[in-house]
């Protein structure tokens, strides 16, 4: 029978063996990636260039998409309704049935069975939450004049001129900041993250894979962030109000 220490220094070697190649590579990469959020100026240069990334986004053909169908990483399906501001939100055995503006409305579905129970606040609230990320690598773009929301032009190190965006209310993390890269046009190319829910501050991901959908809008369909690949599928769009979505909440 092997003694007490032996077996404390056995747990103690499988528990190096396991975290130290972790902690060297988040060593690694905080060395690498990290960056202080940079600073820039609001005004009028700042707006400019939001008004031209939108221009080259398509602006108006997005805010007259009235409905929005899309899958993220192949976890969460969206069916969208903006025009009513509702959204069905569907994972595993759930649907929830957001109304985004009055969150009491909304209602929850155990494998097609309403629920009522206790957990009904909290699977709204996880709804609402998981609307918040994966609507905003959707139209992250088309967001930077909503409310709360504050733009600096910033100078980057290669003298091109980037866009800060620093949401200072709503979603669910107030507070974020990204610096968005745009080509020659104003079309987005990748954003920079400033974020609590991330330990390391400036990473980066790719904004180039567009698509135009049937209303004209010009959505992602991709983003690659550092090794992972975050996929949108069964995307679809509707510029006519989608009637039988909004009955539901009727």
């Amino acid at each position: 029978m092997a003694k007490p220490t032996k077996i404390l220094k056995i747990i103690g070697g499988i528990i190096v063996f396991f975290t130290l190649p972790t902690l060297l590579l988040f060593l690694f990469m905080y060395l690498k990636y990290n960056e202080a959020l940079p600073q820039g100026t609001e005004g009028a240069q700042a707006d400019a260039l939001a008004t031209k990334m939108l221009d080259a986004l398509d602006d108006e053909a997005y805010q007259a998409t009235n409905y929005i169908e899309f899958t993220f990483k192949n976890r969460h399906h969206y069916e969208w309704d903006k025009a009513n501001n509702t959204c069905a939100v569907f994972w595993k055995s759930f649907r929830v049935e957001l109304d985004l503006a009055h969150t009491n409305n909304s209602q929850v579905f155990v494998a097609d069975q309403k629920y009522d129970g206790k957990e009904k606040q909290d699977y709204i609230k996880k709804a609402t939450d998981y609307f918040n990320n994966d609507t905003f690598w959707l139209v992250a773009p088309y967001k930077v004049f909503d409310d709360g929301v504050e733009r600096r032009l910033v100078n980057t190190e290669d003298h091109k001129d980037a866009l800060l965006v620093t949401y200072t209310s709503g979603g669910s993390t107030p507070g974020d900041s990204y610096l968005w890269h745009l080509n020659e046009k104003g079309m987005p190319q990748s954003f920079q993250m400033w974020v609590d829910i991330l330990p390391i501050d400036g990473l980066e991901a790719s904004w180039n894979d567009w698509t135009i959908t049937e209303t004209g809008a010009k959505l992602p369909t991709f983003h690659k962030f550092l090794f992972l690949g975050l996929e949108i599928g069964d995307l679809k769009t509707d510029s006519s109000e989608n009637e039988d979505h909004k009955r539901r909440f009727n």
